[in-house]
């Protein structure tokens, strides 16, 4: 708590407005830094390489409809626009933000892809004969899913860090995201196809983690920008139809092609649609006049697709699948309603699009029905071919046992809970290391000029005023009054 206490103290002190890291400092010095370590480290893999057709050759492969780009690139293209069109716009539902909103996402989200291609690389596919990372259509659908965990733990510090801040949050994010990831799913064994544990409960606890270190006791200054508009509310909902309509892909893409895949897709679908009729019941009936709200309805629609990550590839059943959805409606929908002004309140977390009720709460309970479902298991269920290919039972897990993969599946989700809370407090320490400085090198808002995109920004000019317009002309809009008034001139002349 010391730290945070020296954070709220020293925010309202006078600051020495002569430090600050510049922006395109950053971006340049990045980008140069990535060009230089892929140009040592990162190659075409085999399927990529100009070498593809001698490969095919010595491997057999009858024809090029058999690379993994044909089985793949569909499913990458669905999952890019996730992160650049869905996730932007999801964010836009602020009144003055929503150049920020997309913008910083497409910032945050091109700077990160480059750094987890490599992080993950370093990891995963680093090759031990030449010291080569290859990357492969694989390995951009995995950096997407890098990406995103950091995107989702944007949503808790919209509106309220800078650029540069969001950068840094981003960097250190990838960084502990691909170790997490290494540790859950190759160390452990653990299996996460949509990534219920490492994407969302990670990324989450992560962005809510840093929230609370950076604690604005005085944020209500700025209540006046912290809500929507009619046609902002619009734009996030292009968001959540895009999130929600390409889900099944970001659960499916990377699984094991034929069953796995086409059983994740079905999974995730069906727990969505569930999930959008238990939405709109409860956030229905949680109002006295029974209209329903509109940020329900942009993010608790998709907590399903969530939920049903971890297990999306396992043998759910379609009724399984929605329960799910079912029960993470009304779990997300009675967090906006009930926890989040409640974590703001007593827990001083500052959770500005809710990412606990969509991203936290759902991946957790991703996480207990992937360790359920994997512990009871049974040949009977999938057959000894198919538990052995769901669960990639081979190798050194060869002798592994349902019940067994069911713990570690429990022990995966535990590990993500502790990556994202430990790094989001550490790297949230970092971040407010500049107000205990009392120097603003991170050039963030403050407290009564958060959520505005004037500060970042060059913005078209608002219209003062609108040129009137005949009311008979504004679709028929009082044409009665507008006739009545112009027979009164009529008779008076």
């Amino acid at each position: 708590m010391g730290c945070r206490q020296s954070f709220r103290q020293c925010c309202d002190r006078p600051k020495n407005t002569n430090v600050r890291i510049s922006l395109p400092a950053v971006c340049f010095v990045w980008q140069i830094v990535m060009i230089i370590l892929f140009g040592i480290f990162i190659r075409y893999d085999q399927e990529s390489d100009a070498h593809w057709a001698e490969y095919r050759k010595f491997q057999n492969i009858s024809s090029d409809i058999e690379n993994d780009f044909y089985f793949r690139y569909p499913s990458f293209q669905d999952v890019h626009v996730m992160i650049f069109v869905g996730f932007g716009f999801l964010m836009t539902f602020l009144k003055r933000y929503s150049f920020s909103a997309v913008g910083f996402n497409f910032l945050i989200a091109a700077f990160g892809l480059q750094w987890a291609l490599l992080m993950q690389g370093w990891f995963q596919s680093l090759d031990p004969m030449d010291g080569k990372i290859k990357i492969s259509m694989e390995s951009l659908i995995n950096a997407d899913f890098c990406v995103a965990s950091c995107l989702i733990a944007y949503g808790a510090v919209l509106g309220k860090l800078s650029p540069v801040q969001l950068m840094v949050m981003t960097l250190f994010g990838i960084t502990l995201y691909a170790v997490d990831e290494f540790i859950i799913l190759n160390l452990i064994h653990a299996r996460d196809a949509g990534g219920s544990m490492v994407i969302h409960t990670f990324g989450a606890y992560y962005g809510l983690s840093i929230s609370w270190m950076l604690y604005r006791p005085n944020l209500d200054q700025s209540k006046r920008l912290n809500g929507s508009v009619y046609h902002s509310d619009v734009f996030a909902m292009i968001g959540t139809l895009f999130l929600w309509m390409f889900w099944p892909s970001f659960n499916s893409a990377i699984t094991d092609h034929g069953d796995g895949q086409h059983r994740a897709a079905i999974n995730t679908y069906l727990a969505l649609a569930s999930t959008v009729l238990t939405t709109v019941a409860i956030s229905s009936l949680s109002q006295k006049t029974g209209k329903l709200d509109m940020v329900h309805i942009q993010n608790s629609t998709l907590a399903g697709g969530v939920a049903v990550g971890t297990a999306a590839e396992f043998m759910l059943m379609p009724y399984g699948s929605l329960i799910i959805g079912f029960c993470c409606g009304i779990i997300s929908t009675l967090g906006y309603i009930y926890i989040t002004p409640f974590m703001e309140k007593y827990l001083k977390i500052q959770d500005t699009c809710g990412i606990h009720n969509l991203h936290a709460m759902p991946g957790v309970i991703g996480g207990i029905v992937g360790a359920v479902t994997a512990a009871a298991a049974s040949e009977g269920v999938y057959g000894k071919a198919g538990l052995i290919n769901t669960f990639d039972f081979t190798g050194k897990w060869k002798d592994m046992v349902p019940s067994r993969q069911g713990g570690h599946q429990a022990a995966g989700l535990c590990i993500a809970l502790c990556f994202g809370v430990g790094g989001g407090i550490i790297v949230g320490w970092c971040l407010s290391l500049g107000c205990i400085l009392r120097m603003p090198i991170w050039g963030d808002a403050p407290d009564d000029n958060c959520f505005d995109d004037e500060l970042y920004w060059e913005l078209p000019e608002d219209e003062e005023s609108i040129p009137p317009i005949l009311e008979d002309n504004n679709h028929m809009r009082n044409r009665d009054v507008t006739e009545s008034h112009f027979s009164m001139e009529q008779s008076q002349n």
